[in-house]
């Protein structure tokens, strides 16, 4: 009976990492897929910021590799511990390496947005120049950047099995109301050249209301 307690145990496990690891098995060194695939790859010949639609040339001080499903938040859901533990985790390691979820970002705005819940905080609270609007721990991003937001945030919910980092219909309303246009089907056809799986709410972003 002890045997056959462990074995069940042992392949509960099994199904929970294939479930939590997900569709990107390509990749599990965060570090050197930011250095040689988004960096090196996606934007090697630079691009415009995510959120405030800047040209860039490169990485540099002004610049970071940031997340749309934010690091803090993904160690909080999977209970793996400080930055230093959760990297020896492979979960961590697989889910922190997903091109899906990374997004070129000023620096000072990843910085602020590190423990944000997005929500919609309406014209009362003033944007800044970038169409941003932030209110103690809630971030709206800008009109045109919405649908990618919500599109990512599904994509990392069912993939991941993560939880929402905001109210559900609100993040299902920003689909709608902002459907891809031709530079997230870019940036889409380029990750899934990269890394090899697509993410299915850009693909058929209908898909988000079944979540």
């Amino acid at each position: 009976m002890k045997k056959i307690t462990t074995l069940f145990i042992t392949l509960s496990m099994t199904l929970t990492t294939g479930l939590v690891v997900g569709q990107n098995t390509r990749f599990s060194d965060p570090q050197q897929v930011i250095d040689n695939e988004f960096w090196g790859n996606l934007y090697a010949e630079g691009g415009s910021s995510f959120f405030c639609d800047t040209a860039f040339s490169g990485k540099g001080f002004v610049m970071s590799d940031g997340y749309i499903y934010p690091l803090a938040d993904i160690r909080t859901a999977l209970d793996c511990g400080t930055a230093s533990q959760c990297r020896q985790d492979n979960r961590y390691r697989q889910i922190t390496s997903d091109l899906h979820n990374m997004v070129p970002v000023r620096t000072r705005i990843e910085m602020r947005r590190r423990n944000a819940r997005y929500e919609n905080l309406g014209d009362t609270t003033g944007a800044d120049e970038c169409g941003i609007r932030e209110s103690a721990q809630f971030f709206e991003p800008p009109e045109r950047v919405k649908g990618d937001v919500a599109r990512t945030m599904a994509y990392m919910v069912d993939t991941y099995g993560l939880p929402w980092l905001g109210a559900t219909p609100v993040l299902k309303g920003w689909s709608k109301l902002d459907p891809p246009d031709d530079r997230e089907l870019s940036r889409h056809k380029r990750v899934t050249e990269i890394q090899g799986n697509e993410n299915p709410f850009v693909a058929n972003p209908g898909l988000i209301e079944r979540l």
